[in-house]
């Protein structure tokens, strides 16, 4: 078919892991350590594993999704080509306007350029823990702080302490960062509770809600933020095609904002988005019946893996994503390196959560060898069990 041709599914797959590794992207968690350096798995270590560790989508982007990439190799060698008006569709996608849309290279990209804009003069940034650390550690990066609150005994977003910290430092707040569904624990908060943070705050403090799992939630008292730019709330919202698209290697996600923040933040992001991830998101975003399948097996692969979990005598926190956290009653550490001697990625330990273990949502296959190691590690059941 000559250079112009057709790209298979797997070439291209392979290609682009390929291209990834030798730019050195990836995982830290895939990082062994070998005679007191630490080295990347081989290809063939990688494929072996039940990878559960990090909330993807283990069945990869849609036949039409793919197809859409390939085509995207016609402008692999030009700037400036077509991108199939992928910022027209995700404004027309939200009801907003072109102007309203950021595109990044994931929503990590998009955290990273929210903390570089709005942390220049005022120093903080408000949030809870655990929760997905990356914005605490831009903060950092731009010698900027986060106070951290705790969750409540529930594990929901304590609303009145990020209230009251908002507003006892706001001449310091650079944006309240609230992960809804959070990462790690998989818990909402509600619309009601949303309200009650925007309604309570100053106007002018802008708050980052990171809807990187919107997909998977099914509890009505939930709803999207977008709604609030739409009334012109200081609020952007942060999505990824790398959850329910499968598109996590890719790299795309996008804000949406009120155009004085786009402007703010436009300055900051890098352009490196490929015309392969644009026309891959463009067909993704209305590729509606594959997200439902994958929804659909996620939903039910967690509820088959949480009662499982409840049987043996292990306590789930109800989560509304593609992952959970379940209580070990010991130490997480040493059951990580457990599962990994048996084949199988688990997430990282979330601190203060020591005991608490998240386990992404993989294909049936991956489920039944993580619950098969599971009984391994814990033959004489869970702290419910036993207690």
């Amino acid at each position: 078919m000559g250079i112009k041709g057709r790209v298979s599914r797997r070439g291209f797959v392979g290609g682009v892991a390929a291209a990834l590794g030798s730019l050195g992207f990836g995982s830290k968690s895939f990082l062994w350590a070998q005679g007191g350096r630490r080295r990347r798995p081989t290809e063939a270590e990688y494929d072996a594993f039940a990878k559960l560790s990090s909330n993807e989508n283990p069945y990869g982007p849609s036949d039409a999704v793919m197809e859409a990439m390939n085509y995207g190799f016609k402008y692999a060698n030009r700037y400036g080509y077509p991108d199939d008006n992928i910022q027209q569709r995700i404004a027309d996608h939200h009801g907003v306007e072109p102007e309203n849309v950021l595109l990044g290279a994931g929503s990590g990209e998009i955290l990273k350029i929210v903390g570089a804009t709005f942390l220049r003069v005022r120093k903080l940034v408000v949030g809870v823990e655990p929760s997905y650390g990356s914005v605490y550690r831009h903060a950092s990066g731009v010698k900027a702080d986060s106070i951290k609150l705790s969750l409540l005994p529930d594990y929901r977003q304590d609303i009145p302490a990020m209230i009251a910290a908002t507003n006892k430092n706001y001449r310091d707040i650079g944006f309240v960062y609230m992960c809804n569904p959070n990462n790690p624990t998989g818990v909402i908060v509600p619309k009601r509770e949303v309200d009650q943070l925007l309604d309570a705050i100053p106007e002018d403090v802008p708050v980052l809600m990171d809807e990187a799992y919107h997909h998977f939630v099914t509890d009505p008292e939930y709803a999207s933020a977008v709604p609030h730019v739409l009334a012109g709330r200081q609020v952007i919202v942060a999505r990824t095609f790398s959850k329910i698209s499968g598109m996590a290697a890719i790299r795309l996600g996008y804000a949406i904002a009120p155009k004085n923040l786009i402007d703010q933040m436009r300055p900051m992001g890098t352009g490196s988005i490929s015309a392969i991830a644009k026309w891959g998101g463009a067909t993704a975003l209305g590729d509606t019946a594959e997200q439902a399948k994958v929804r659909e097996i996620t939903l039910e692969l967690r509820k088959k893996t949480t009662m499982e979990l409840d049987k043996l005598g292990f306590d789930c926190i109800p989560s509304q994503t593609n992952f959970f956290m379940v209580h070990l009653g010991r130490q997480v550490r040493p059951v990580i390196d457990a599962f990994r001697e048996r084949g199988v990625l688990v997430g990282r330990p979330f601190p203060p959560m020591l005991e608490h273990l998240r386990v992404s949502i993989g294909t049936p296959d991956e489920m039944d060898r993580f619950l098969a190691a599971w009984k391994e590690i814990f033959p004489e059941g869970g702290p419910k069990a036993s207690g």
